[in-house]
Parts: structure tokens; C-alpha cells; sequence
């Protein structure tokens, strides 16, 4: 017969507890030091700006810099409502296109096997491996031929066949989407495009709202390079770095500039962060 001391649960004690979540605690305040030196710098005066050594929290708070934004938006050749419009426009559709072609992409990789399914997950997994510098020469070539440049086309196309969108989805998928349920769905006279709008799309909730989080990041801070040359195409960055050009005594301006554009960024992420731990738990099970 098992003793007591055999049955002992091994837990962490009082004091490795304190530490641990002291240490995470101490993590999670250190991400966040840049946006709070962005909201405090925001709000300093001008004689806080230019002190030297530079003060990290702010001493005398004014909203002067936010008051002078709308004087210096005034002198933009495109109004701001057009800039406004093309970031809500761009960030929206796009991630909306992306959330769509991403899980049906990773929904017939995951469900529909046929020949060669394997070695078009597996170039999608090396996929991963270029970043957008890798990609901008052979990109600019396929839009000059396309010719799209200089179109709304240059921020959406880019975006619509992205690899971690389909390699997130196709785990979560794998992982969480049973293939009886689906088969039930067939007994019932669903037709393959209805069990995934109807049983798979509900069920993989949590990884199509953590696309949309990373999508909406990424596609609201978008400023191409050589892509988009038309003033009344580009996006709210632009004000930025319009602002930031006017030199030390604007960065009050700019950085609550910055402020206002992480308004919308944050407001998705606290919305959606709930269904990002479970997405990427989930990213590394195999089949």
C-alpha cells in the first residue's frame, strides 16, 4: 500500500511562486516601458523635450501637443479624412480578405487529402523562412508586370497568401476540428464549402481572431517603399513621419500622433488576446 508521502502532489512552494510571477511581472512591465514613454512624452511641454539628460516620466503634463496637431494637419496637400480613410479601408478589407483564403486554404489541407497536399504544407512551412526584405525585389517585378503599382492593390495583394496565416490555421485545425464532425456534417447533406463555413469556421474562432490581430498590426503601420507614389493612396504613417520631418521640436506632435495610431492597434489586440495563447499552444501539434 501506497504511503501518504508517495501520494505528494510536486508543486512549486510559496516562495517559487513569488518568484515566478514576480519575474513575469517584471517582464511584462519592461514590454511595456516604450508605450509608456510614448504617452508621457506626448504629454510633455517643450522645455521637457529639450532638457538634457532627457527625463524618462514626464514632470508638468500638458495637452499642447495634442491641441497642435490639428494646426499642423491643416498644411497636408491631401486631407487627413483621405488618409483616414485609406488605413481603415486597407486594414479592414484586407484582413478580412486574409482570414478567409488563410482558413479555407488551411481547411482543404488539413481535410481534403490528395496528392500532394504533404509537399505543399511543406513549402509553405519554408515559406516561413523569407521575410518581406527577401521578397521586395521579386514583388515590385510581379506588380510592375500586374501593373498595379501605385494602387490600393500594392497593400492587398501581399497580404492575401500569407504562409503563417495558413501554417497557424492548419494546426489549429488539425488539433481541434474532429474528423467524425465532419463526416456528420456529410451524413447530414452539407456539401464540403457549408461544413466549413458552418461547423469548421465557428470552432477555429480563437486562430482566425488571432490572424485578425496580427493582420490588422502589421497592415495599419504599412508605408511601401517604392510601390505607392500617389499622395491621396497612402496611409496614416505617413502623417507621422510628415510630423517627426519638422525635427526635435515636433516629436510632443509626432508622438501623440503616435498615441492616436495605437489607439486602434490596441483596441483589437484587447479583444482578441483571449484566442492568442490557445492559437499558438496549438501551432506546434502535429498530426
Amino acid at each position: 500500500m501506497k504511503t501518504r508521502a508517495q501520494y505528494k502532489r510536486y508543486t512549486r512552494s510559496k516562495a517559487g511562486n513569488f518568484f515566478y510571477f514576480f519575474f513575469l511581472t517584471l517582464f511584462g512591465l519592461f514590454s511595456v516601458l516604450p508605450i509608456i514613454y510614448t504617452i508621457c512624452t506626448s504629454l510633455k511641454p517643450l522645455e521637457e523635450i529639450m532638457i538634457f539628460p532627457p527625463r524618462f516620466f514626464v514632470t508638468r503634463p500638458t495637452f499642447e501637443n495634442y491641441a497642435a496637431l490639428p494646426k499642423l494637419l491643416a498644411t497636408l496637400r491631401v486631407p487627413l479624412s483621405r488618409y483616414v480613410f485609406n488605413s481603415i479601408f486597407v486594414s479592414v478589407a484586407t484582413t478580412i480578405l486574409h482570414i478567409l483564403i488563410a482558413s479555407m486554404a488551411a481547411f482543404v489541407l488539413s481535410k481534403l487529402k490528395f496528392k500532394g497536399c504533404t509537399a505543399i504544407f511543406v513549402l509553405v512551412q519554408f515559406a516561413l523562412l523569407y521575410n518581406a526584405y527577401t521578397l521586395a525585389i521579386p514583388q515590385y517585378v510581379i506588380f510592375s508586370k500586374l501593373q498595379i503599382i501605385d494602387t490600393y492593390l500594392v497593400y492587398i495583394l501581399p497580404y492575401l497568401p500569407s504562409t503563417l496565416g495558413v501554417f497557424l490555421m492548419k494546426q489549429f485545425i488539425d488539433s481541434s476540428v474532429p474528423d467524425a464532425l465532419l463526416e456528420a456534417g456529410r451524413i447530414d447533406g452539407a456539401g464540403f464549402f457549408r461544413i466549413y463555413r458552418q461547423v469548421a469556421l465557428p470552432i477555429i474562432r480563437p486562430a482566425w481572431l488571432t490572424l485578425a490581430l496580427f493582420a490588422f498590426r502589421d497592415l495599419w503601420s504599412m508605408q511601401p517603399q517604392g510601390t505607392i507614389f500617389s499622395e491621396e493612396l497612402k496611409m496614416l504613417p505617413t502623417v507621422l513621419s510628415t510630423i517627426s520631418a519638422g525635427g526635435i521640436a515636433r516629436s510632443g506632435s509626432a508622438m501623440a500622433a503616435t498615441v492616436i495610431l495605437l489607439i486602434p492597434p490596441v483596441t483589437v489586440y484587447m479583444v482578441t488576446q483571449g484566442s492568442v495563447m490557445e492559437t499558438m499552444g496549438s501551432a506546434g501539434i502535429k498530426e
